[in-house]
């Protein structure tokens, strides 16, 4: 199995991180690319290095780098996720722009059919915002926004982070016990 995965320049690279990481123990081979402000915020909001999130993939893009060969239909991959995706992203995505690599390689995953999730992360959200998210769940892209569910009794920000994560894995389908499900008795 290959997964794109994309961090954009939104709050919350804590779950794109954690994605890369349980990704990586499952053996999933996955392409990363970052944009200039997920890398910043990488930075800003955790304890971790560019070059550690990097590490966390099979192959890394830079986000400029359009003769990619995520950038092709012919690449194939089941699909990729943008976690977390700005309103920016979103925009760029919804309005067929393709203005660098991740919007590219979104655009492509929508011609080819192929699995889109999107994690926006913002609040509050403009009518702007909610019409673009709105023209893309309606051709098939799944907006997964990263908001946390608790029925699973989190205690710490990972626990929350893993649920998320998980809730990403299972649109592609991909087994996983990061976090305990409704229903769950144990």
């Amino acid at each position: 199995m290959t997964i794109v995965v994309a961090i954009t320049g939104s709050s919350g690279v804590l779950y794109g991180i954690r994605m890369l990481e349980v990704l990586q123990k499952l053996g999933v081979e996955t392409h990363l690319v970052l944009s200039d402000w997920g890398e910043r915020n990488i930075r800003i909001e955790t304890h971790k290095t560019v070059g550690y999130v990097k590490s966390l993939s099979s192959r890394t893009y830079d986000n400029s780098n359009m003769a990619a060969p995520i950038s092709s239909g012919s690449f194939r991959t089941e699909g990729m996720a943008i976690v977390p995706c700005s309103m920016k992203t979103v925009s760029s995505i919804a309005n067929g722009y393709d203005d660098n690599l991740i919007s590219r390689a979104a655009g492509v995953c929508i011609k080819e059919s192929r699995k889109l999730v999107l994690v926006p992360r913002e609040t509050p959200l403009s009518a702007i915002h909610l019409r673009n998210m709105l023209r893309l769940c309606e051709i098939g892209v799944i907006i997964l926004p990263a908001m946390p569910g608790f029925y699973h009794k989190p205690r710490t920000i990972e626990d929350l982070a893993d649920h998320l994560v998980g809730k990403v894995l299972d649109q592609f389908g991909i087994e996983h016990n990061i976090f305990k499900r409704w229903g769950d008795n144990e």
